[in-house]
């Protein structure tokens, strides 16, 4: 009788821990989902970047585009912000 409960339960046991390497928690179904997530959210991720360093380089753009546009004002049309004086040397 002894002998036959211990293999009994050894392939009990086997057949659970088969089970839940197929449909539990970690199994192969849910690690092939898993890893189409991680794939999905790192093209997400990259596309985001990408975006944002779009943005960044405009951002950019626009701060020194205001500041050339100040310069030039300021050099070529002698103009001047409120409460400077505005002094020129002809030659």
């Amino acid at each position: 009788m002894n002998k036959r409960i211990i293999p009994i339960v050894l392939v009990t046991l086997l057949l659970v821990v088969h089970g839940q390497l197929w449909l539990g928690r970690g199994s192969m179904f849910n690690l092939s989902d898993l890893r189409g997530q991680l794939q999905d959210q790192k093209t997400a991720n990259e596309e985001a970047r990408r975006i944002n360093e779009q943005l960044n380089a405009e951002v950019n753009d626009l701060k020194e585009g205001l500041n050339m546009v100040e310069e030039r004002a300021r050099h070529e049309l002698g103009m001047v912000k409120p409460g400077e004086i505005f002094v020129q040397i002809a030659k």
